[in-house]
């Protein structure tokens, strides 16, 4: 397990307190697992991604991670409609532990409103709130 320091924690993007991330590009956000959240799990081997269409709401379940340790459950960080996914997980899950910000992203997301990124965690606030798990 990382120390708190060795996390990368991008300060582009928003946190919930599930683990996930939401960049914002343009007028689609692009959302995934966090670097803590793939920490816990361990090695990916399997990604169950949202299915392309499917329209969900802030805080549903939209995906599963399977690891060599634990299932767990991907939750939307924001609502809207699924408008790509990342079929490169499907041959190479682990990419969402080497890269959780960029190769391991799990779907794009045309949000139904824009202002459930303010309810997010900006880079400061998600770091508090890791102290607060690991103390």
């Amino acid at each position: 397990m990382k120390d708190i320091s060795e996390l990368l924690t991008p300060h582009d993007i928003r946190y919930s307190r599930d683990h996930e991330w939401a960049r914002l590009d343009g007028k689609t956000i692009r959302i995934g697992v966090t670097d803590y959240a793939q920490d816990q799990l361990g090695d990916i081997v399997f990604v169950e991604a949202p299915e392309g269409g499917k329209i969900l709401k802030k805080g549903e379940e939209c995906g599963t991670l399977e690891s060599v340790k634990a299932v767990a459950e991907i939750y939307m960080p924001v609502s809207g409609e699924i408008i790509g996914v990342n079929t490169a997980l499907e041959q190479s899950p682990d990419l969402v532990n080497t890269a959780p910000y960029t190769d391991g992203w799990i779907a794009d997301v045309k949000p139904s409103d824009l202002s459930e990124m303010d309810g997010l965690m900006a880079h400061d606030a998600y770091l508090e709130m890791l102290k607060g798990i690991k103390e």
